[in-house]
């Protein structure tokens, strides 16, 4: 059968050749349409051969996207083929909706696990929780697949029915649910800090999520806000026209925000403030870190060159490319970069040059002596070539081993599962209280799952000792390197107390999204989260506050602690979950 459909694959490729010759698309005299020409005829040889003389049968839907996806990685990221199976993630991506029963998954051992789930969809109306396994879909076996396998299986249209087999402390449990449009809001919560000072998570800038912000916006005035703090932090981005409209709540008609230039110049084009701002001199602090990319950065840069706000925080990621997406044959997508933008100032705040890639293929970030310097509407200096510099940069400090060690092992995460189901009398945040009896038991939790861990210190010292005895060195200096490894082994019971906080910081996050989601979770963390402190100190000293926009005081550093925002930002690319279902 795969001979039979590799034939047809075959037979198309040799439609498109002889299609191409005859309008004279492929072999012309211009040099480069010749190269095409020339590497698909290659390419087809290639494929040709294989199918007819390779030792066992090959998938050719397999080995083509391998061949696509490896061929676009000699571009940059964002340029991503989608096939037919992943019309879903391509959905989801832009618009934000999905069909589905509203959780997120992860891996846990032979089955995966849920992670969470979003207010008021099925998984959540009917009872499942956090730390739930799945068992079965359908009466279905979900031993040994994969997140990606297991999400498809959840996945469907609007309306249809489909059965979840969970397993809670070892019982199992038929889940009856009906699947429902899924609409990920990318306003997690808002609300007021204080008297005078409104706050507004915002996390995507998903199809029409300007209706979310813009209700937040005004929701906060009509509880008297009189300054604002809109949170980006890992914010990835998303569509460029609705970071148009969010700047557009804040600045009057008829100021650019963005535009953007390519190679093909249809694509050029300068887009501008089109409607009455909610409010255009409310005081304004964004808050932005290495996490927010794109969308976020065109926010954050317009507002910091039209010296619409002050910016605080870290330095953004530094995507300054467009992309637009391309239907291809047999329902398939191409994501491509076509563009890149450039904000109110005239810079582009693009970090790494994918057109100049190294000899090993590595990419480098803009060399220093490219970089521009470009002025804001008041005079103030601003630079390319690296993301958005905050005017308040607060730098965090560097996060400790242990608590990446409890948070991607899942520690923290089954603490707080057996936390929930210890404490079910929890009904507002007011009731909770993390105590120090609590984190006598977190301990004794590690203990018990003899937790163990080396730092990287340690790593380099045992490759250095590796070494050595290759080299017949380790005897020579066997009481050094002994000396060395007592001097150097971290203390468990010692490494809990250093770092309690940061550890208490995400134990308390992930408890308080049990009872009360993600929201509650936010409105708690907050209280103590030193970005939005200082914000709020910047935006209740005016003079400071002024002073900034007219150029008057240079960016600020300071350093700061870790907290629960930061390091979910750290983890958010290396923890595997699978969003969402």
């Amino acid at each position: 059968m795969k001979k039979i459909r590799a034939g047809k694959i075959i037979i198309v490729f040799s439609l498109l050749l002889i299609t191409g010759i005859s309008t004279g698309f492929l072999i012309t005299q211009d040099t480069r349409d010749f190269r095409i020409a020339k590497n698909l005829d290659i390419f087809y040889s290639l494929f040709r051969e294989l199918n007819t003389f390779y030792v066992d049968e090959i998938d050719p839907d397999k080995v083509v996207k391998a061949g696509i996806d490896n061929m676009l990685k000699t571009l940059d990221p964002y340029t991503v083929y989608f096939p037919e199976s992943e019309a879903d993630e391509f959905k989801i991506m832009t618009t934000g909706k999905y069909g589905g029963i509203g959780s997120l998954v992860r891996t846990n051992g032979d089955y995966v696990i849920i992670s969470d789930v979003y207010k008021g969809f099925p998984a959540d109306i009917a009872g499942i929780k956090p730390g739930d396994l799945l068992k079965k879909v359908d009466g279905i076996s979900l031993k040994g697949l994969t997140t990606d396998k297991v999400s498809e299986k959840l996945k469907g249209n609007p309306g249809t029915s489909i059965t979840v087999t969970i397993d809670r402390n070892g019982k199992e449990t038929d889940y009856p649910l009906k699947r429902e449009k899924i609409i990920i809001p990318p306003v997690p919560y808002y609300g007021m800090i204080d008297s005078r000072t409104g706050y507004i998570r915002f996390t995507s800038f998903t199809q029409n999520c300007i209706e979310d912000v813009k209700s937040a916006l005004v929701s906060l005035k009509k509880d008297n806000a009189e300054q604002i703090i809109l949170d980006l932090r890992g914010n990835p981005g998303g569509l460029l026209t609705e970071a148009v409209e969010i700047v557009n709540l804040f600045v009057g008609q008829g100021s650019e925000v963005v535009s953007t230039k390519g190679k093909v110049k249809q694509f050029d084009e300068d887009f501008k403030t089109t409607k009455p701002p909610v409010d255009d001199k409310i005081e304004l602090a964004v808050i932005i870190n290495r996490g927010s990319a794109s969308a976020s950065e065109i926010v954050a840069g317009a507002i910091q060159d039209l010296d619409r706000g002050v910016i605080i925080g870290q330095r953004s990621y530094g995507k300054g490319l467009v992309q637009i997406t391309r239907p291809l044959s047999y329902n398939t997508q191409l994501k491509v970069t076509t563009a890149k933008y450039y904000i109110p100032s005239g810079r582009c705040i693009q970090a790494r040059d994918f057109s100049h890639p190294n000899e090993d293929g590595s990419v480098g970030i803009i060399p220093d002596s490219l970089i521009l310097e470009f002025k804001t509407r008041n005079g103030r200096i601003v630079k390319d070539g690296g993301g958005i510099t905050p005017d308040i940069e607060s730098l965090p400090e560097p996060l400790s081993q242990i608590s990446a060690e409890l948070y991607l092992r899942n520690f923290i995460f089954d603490y707080a599962t057996g936390y929930y189901w210890a404490h079910p009398d929890i009904k507002s945040p007011d009731q909770f209280s993390f105590t120090d009896k609590d984190y006598a038991d977190f301990k004794s939790l590690l203990l018990k799952r003899d937790f163990s861990y080396k730092t990287s210190t340690e790593e380099s010292l045992n490759e250095l000792i590796t070494n050595a005895k290759k080299e017949k060195y380790y005897d020579i200096h066997k009481d050094l390197f002994n000396s060395l490894e007592k001097d150097i082994a971290h203390n468990l019971d010692q490494d809990l107390s250093l770092f309690r906080t940061e550890i208490t910081d995400l134990i308390e996050d992930d408890i308080l999204s049990r009872y009360f989601y993600e929201e509650g979770a936010i409105a708690w963390t907050i209280k103590k989260d030193e970005q939005v402190m200082k914000a709020v100190e910047i935006l209740n000293n005016k003079n400071e506050y002024n002073s900034i926009l007219k150029g008057e005081k240079g960016s600020i550093l300071v350093t700061r602690k870790n907290d629960a925002v930061s390091l979910k930002t750290e983890f958010q690319e290396t923890r595997k979950v699978r969003e969402p279902v």
